[in-house]
């Protein structure tokens, strides 16, 4: 843990760099994470979230599995796409769900324009995704857009 720090702590304008600092970056928000066991409030998801997807150049659409008391199983990216869109597949996120033995589910994804502001395609496969997961039982728990910042669809009432 100390060399990640210390990874973090070094600034840097080489972009092989400056990958090996986020991913140290994100292993630091991950054993926190891990400590914690559970996803007590928002702001432990988005740290996390915004950390993992925030620097990216292209959209990649993630699941953060969690079990009945919203221990995280696990976070995982299931869909990678291009610098404004990526195709998801609501067969394949069940899939994933039941490989996870999951529960509920945190729906994530970036804008990699920085702006955040979630897309009507957003709010369509957010419904989509719901309703497929509610067959097999998962919960989706929030969709978050990370850009800037994280927008909650939960939180405007979308999810």
């Amino acid at each position: 843990m100390n060399k990640a720090r210390s990874a973090i702590l070094k600034a840097s304008n080489d972009p092989a760099k400056d990958h090996e600092i986020l991913a140290a970056a994100e292993n630091i928000l991950r054993a926190r994470l891990q400590r914690l066991g559970v996803i007590h409030n928002a702001a432990d998801a988005f740290n996390f979230l915004r950390v993992r997807l925030g620097g990216l150049l292209h959209e990649e659409f993630h699941a953060l599995w969690l079990d009945n008391r919203h221990r995280i199983l696990n976070c995982q990216r299931l869909f990678t796409g291009t610098a404004d869109a990526a195709s998801v597949y609501p067969r394949e996120v069940v899939r994933a769900a039941l490989s996870h033995n999951a529960c509920a589910v945190i729906l994530v994804h970036n804008h990699p324009s920085g702006v955040a502001e979630p897309s009507a395609f957003d709010r369509a496969i957010t419904k989509e995704l719901k309703e497929a997961l509610a067959l097999v039982g998962v919960r989706v728990l929030d969709h978050v857009v990370v850009g800037e910042t994280c927008v909650s669809l939960a939180s405007r009432g979308l999810v």
